[in-house]
């Protein structure tokens, strides 16, 4: 059976920055989760970073909090971890939280804390990316499915 990368805040862990969560209750994603197949990281957390802690947002190749503390050697840490977990359990693919400073794979804050937003994708993703990992958003549930299915097709 193949293994899925999540965001440890769609998985329902409460391991936002607000020490919230936003579960992905989409019946396939539950579905998954109850198959065993969902592997939950959150990079901050993995990084060392505390929860609560203040909102985060890239700026540029740096992380900063909106403390002003620069938090990049957390988010970097917390990206090769996600990556390490990826490559040991050879996930089929992640499925990532939109607009965080890790996980995002389309939209990030632009590093104003002013709530805009900017094409962009979160330095977890971006990692994960590079070494040649597909990542898909909470939103795209089904095109994850065809993904997940063809591989399986194929053995």
């Amino acid at each position: 059976m193949k293994k899925i990368l999540v965001s440890g805040c769609l998985y329902g862990d409460h391991v936002r920055y607000d020490d919230g969560d936003v579960p992905c209750l989409d019946p396939l994603f539950l579905k998954w989760k109850e198959e065993g197949r969902l592997i939950p990281i959150c990079p901050e957390v993995f990084g060392g970073l505390a929860i609560p802690r203040p909102d985060s947002q890239r700026v540029g190749d740096k992380v900063m909090a909106c403390t002003g503390q620069d938090v990049t050697e957390e988010y970097e840490k917390g990206a090769r971890e996600a990556l390490r977990l990826a490559v040991e359990n050879n996930v089929a693919f992640a499925i990532m939280k939109e607009d965080s400073p890790s996980c995002g794979s389309k939209f990030i804050y632009d590093g104003t804390f002013t709530d805009t937003k900017i094409p962009g994708q979160g330095r977890a993703v971006q990692l994960l990316r590079e070494a040649g990992f597909r990542v898909f958003d909470e939103d795209e549930i089904y095109k994850a499915k065809k993904v997940l299915l063809e591989m399986e097709d194929r053995g």
